[in-house]
């Protein structure tokens, strides 16, 4: 099955392969393609306009869980405010870094009426689901997954 899977290449919601391609731009930042060719700039922090990799980390986690989310709630009643902060704090163990104490916080409104009473009171329950099933980056920390790197 695992290998069925890995033979389809997606670049949407669907099951399937995924894979970005990153080339040095020079030290220190890089140029990140999908396979839908997008690209996204990304460096060491150095450069203020540039995402780190752990703002990347913490992007994927609140971009995941804000697509669940909105997709439930919105097509109930369309949100007048849907902000989504991400955070942790960049911890040192021994020799290890790590993030710790992960959160993602939704911050979003409804306009007045039934429609926005129905998508309120969805709300909790789409961010457990998103939480406990739906979002495939933060589901992938909680269980923790292999990481292989290898020189090609």
């Amino acid at each position: 099955m695992a290998q069925e899977q890995h033979e389809t290449t997606t670049g949407g919601t669907g099951l399937g392969h995924r894979s970005v391609t990153m080339t040095r731009t020079e030290r220190g930042t890089y140029l990140v393609t999908n396979a839908r060719g997008g690209t996204l700039s990304v460096g060491g922090g150095g450069e203020s306009s540039l995402f780190t990799p752990v703002e990347l980390f913490l992007t994927a986690m609140a971009a995941c869980s804000a697509t669940d989310v909105d997709y439930m709630t919105s097509r109930i009643a369309e949100p007048v405010r849907f902000d989504v902060t991400a955070e942790g704090e960049k911890l040192r163990d021994g020799v290890e870094n790590h993030l710790g104490d992960i959160e993602v916080t939704f911050t979003v409104r409804f306009p007045e009426g039934e429609d926005g009473d129905r998508a309120r009171a969805r709300l909790p329950r789409s961010i457990e689901q998103s939480r406990d099933r739906l979002c495939t980056v933060s589901r992938t920390v909680q269980r923790g997954a292999p990481v292989a790197m290898r020189e090609a």
